[in-house]
């Protein structure tokens, strides 16, 4: 998807974080983030020497620059990409520390949390995910 200008890295095979990923991509109407699963060889590329098991505990951002934020972490920067998101990113940025908890709190429970999400709730995700990564508009 040519002019995105950073790398959303995340779980192809979780349920949850296809979800939520289609939600975040939702807002991104200026096509800024370019989805890239975890499973992709270009994820090994981007995140380099990471460890697997840190790899998979969470999503990812990788910026035009090369930076990598993971986690929690990745909040303030991500918001500041999507259309509106600045005040938000800002105000993200002073909470690190409850946004890196509140996310790893989450991680941790993807699993029981994609199992409360239907079956086609996750396939549409999916389905929102590759036309963004394509570049096809949405509805």
């Amino acid at each position: 998807m040519a002019g995105a200008g950073a790398v959303v890295l995340y779980d192809r095979d979780c349920g949850f974080c296809r979800w939520s990923l289609a939600r975040v991509l939702d807002f991104d109407r200026r096509r800024r983030l370019r989805p890239v699963a975890l499973q992709d060889a270009e994820a090994d590329e981007l995140l380099g020497g990471m460890e697997e098991e840190r790899r998979y505990a969470s999503a990812h951002l990788v910026t035009a620059g090369g930076e990598v934020y993971s986690g929690g972490a990745a909040v303030a920067p991500l918001l500041g990409l999507l259309r509106g998101g600045t005040p938000l990113s800002l105000v993200a940025r002073l909470l690190t520390g409850p946004l890196r908890l509140g996310y790893g709190v989450v991680a941790r429970n993807r699993g029981l949390l994609g199992r409360r999400l239907s079956t086609r709730a996750k396939a549409r995700a999916l389905e929102r995910i590759d036309r963004h990564a394509t570049g096809k508009r949405t509805g």
